[in-house]
């Protein structure tokens, strides 16, 4: 024989309130849980903080986008990582701009890292690579930081850079703050089309030369806009690559 059982409305009713509670009273000791390991973590390590937390996140899904490429100078067929290599009669290139205000830009060129990523603190503003034209060798590279640095550098920078050179620029955080009429037209003379539209934190990669033999001019521009920024204040980072003749 089978006996069933009738359940009333207020039995019905009082199991799901109990089971609510349950649910509230798990979900508040998981909070608990959750609060004093992280409170026990900060005692091992007081130097560490929310702040520098939030930072180290954001770091690390930041540098995810850069490990694709390692840049290592595998031969031509891998020359900084470009995505088709270049011939043996070009010079291989690859440019990334930096991200917020916390991983850095990269320079390499033929398989070469002349900037390498860092961290806040360095490389920011205005990063410049000179390279000679005819035989690819790296002259010298220059770090200007505009907003709180001095543009008259960046503008003697330009104007020692010798004729037949090839100038491959990368930048970071903000690179326009103290930037003036001079420094823009100096630019501009080195191939720049963007120069003239650069504002507080953009994104902007260039790679062009000062009377090379070969005219060359590439160019990236990514706007500083709240509303399409994919980091809040700053915009996406952005990359460039590409191949460049050599001097027959």
């Amino acid at each position: 024989m089978i006996y069933v059982r009738k359940v009333g409305p207020f039995v019905v009713h009082r199991r799901q309130r109990n089971k609510k509670k349950f649910k509230f009273v798990f979900m508040v000791v998981g909070l608990i849980i959750s609060i004093s390991l992280f409170l026990k973590l900060l005692q091992m390590k007081p130097e560490l903080t929310v702040s520098k937390l939030v930072e180290r996140s954001l770091e690390e899904a930041v540098s995810d986008q850069l490990k694709p490429d390692d840049h290592k100078d595998d031969g031509p067929k891998n020359k900084c990582g470009l995505s088709k290599p270049c011939s043996e009669e070009d010079f291989a290139f690859k440019l990334y701009s930096g991200a917020t205000n916390i991983v850095g830009p990269q320079i390499c060129f033929e398989g070469k890292m002349i900037i390498q990523k860092d961290t806040r603190g360095k490389w920011l503003g205005i990063n410049i690579a000179v390279i000679n034209e005819e035989t690819g060798e790296h002259i010298k590279t220059g770090s200007f930081n505009m907003w709180n640095g001095k543009v008259e550098e960046l503008i003697e920078f330009l104007k020692s850079i010798e004729d037949g050179s090839l100038v491959l620029i990368a930048t970071f955080d903000d690179p326009a703050t103290k930037l003036n009429d001079e420094a823009r037209a100096l630019i501009a003379e080195l191939g720049s089309s963007y120069i003239s539209q650069i504002k507080f934190r953009d994104n902007w990669l260039f790679v062009g030369g000062k009377k090379t033999i070969n005219q060359v001019s590439y160019e990236e521009h990514m706007k500083n806009d709240r509303e399409t920024n994919k980091y809040e204040s700053w915009p996406e980072m952005i990359e460039m690559e590409g191949c460049i003749p050599r001097i027959d």
